[in-house]
């Protein structure tokens, strides 16, 4: 395959999610795999909690939205997006980026899967965009 070749390739990323992992699955350019780790973690919760419930809930939506904002910031280069895991985060996820119009032009796929292997993940976001 030549680079030209490549470059003409759709930019494909496969996201697998939960509420406190993104794990980023670039199949065309591997180097762009990382992960994206949310800061609302038990500790942050439990020393919310102790304070107020309110207090907490508010903390757990800021940190969640700062979550799904990294996340976004990362795949605007991408023009399909699969979003799988386990929780409803990659629903979730899914209706944040419907509501910003910067998302528009990017064909988001969301299916659900359970925990899996590094490995399974990868296999999975190879098998869901070589079937399309």
């Amino acid at each position: 395959m030549t680079k030209n070749e490549k470059n003409t390739q759709p930019k494909n990323v496969g996201i697998w999610m939960d509420n406190s992992h993104a794990n980023f699955f670039d199949i065309q350019e591997e180097k762009n795999n990382c992960t994206i780790t949310s800061e609302f973690t038990f500790g942050v919760k439990e020393e919310a909690l102790s304070r107020s419930e309110d207090l907490m809930h508010n903390k757990e939506q800021q940190m969640h939205n700062a979550y799904y904002k990294e996340i976004a910031a990362k795949i605007l280069k991408y023009e399909h997006l699969l979003l799988f895991g386990p929780t409803t985060a990659k629903v979730e996820f899914h209706h944040y980026l419907n509501k910003d119009a910067h998302f528009k032009d990017i064909k988001i796929d969301v299916e659900p899967a359970d925990k899996m292997t590094d490995n399974e993940k990868h296999a999975f976001v190879l098998n869901h965009f070589n079937k399309k």
